[in-house]
């Protein structure tokens, strides 16, 4: 069983950086990629973001392209989100998921294993 806890989240102001970590615990992940994805209040759970474990290809959701990187450490099993030039519309629980999907995930259901989430709020 892995296990994902995620931390970094906070409140912020519009404009402002903030980096998310996503730490994998639990047996040594062999899956293809790792995710992050929010959720607002009201609203469908989007995709934001993807990386390929092993290769370190990345993928972005057009709203975020441009303004945030995730990268992996693979010595501290961690998987990081740095967000910059936040946004109100950024406001979100971000959640840090896992995949042995061979594809190219980009929806929830591709999914298997998620992280409880972390609070980002950005405000004006």
């Amino acid at each position: 069983q892995v296990q994902l806890v995620e931390s970094g989240g906070a409140l912020v102001q519009a404009g402002d950086s903030l980096r998310l970590s996503c730490a994998v615990s639990g047996r040594t992940f062999s899956g293809s990629f790792m995710g992050w994805f929010r959720q607002a209040p009201g609203k469908e759970r989007e995709f934001v973001a993807r990386i390929s474990w092993f290769a370190g290809s990345t993928y972005y959701a057009d709203s975020v392209k441009g303004r945030f990187t995730i990268s992996r450490d693979n010595a501290k099993k961690t998987v990081y989100l740095q967000m910059n030039s936040l946004k109100p519309e950024d406001t979100a629980v971000y959640y840090c998921a896992a995949t042995y999907y061979l594809g190219r995930p980009t929806v929830a259901t591709d999914y298997n294993t998620w992280g409880q989430g972390t609070q980002v709020t950005v405000s004006l």
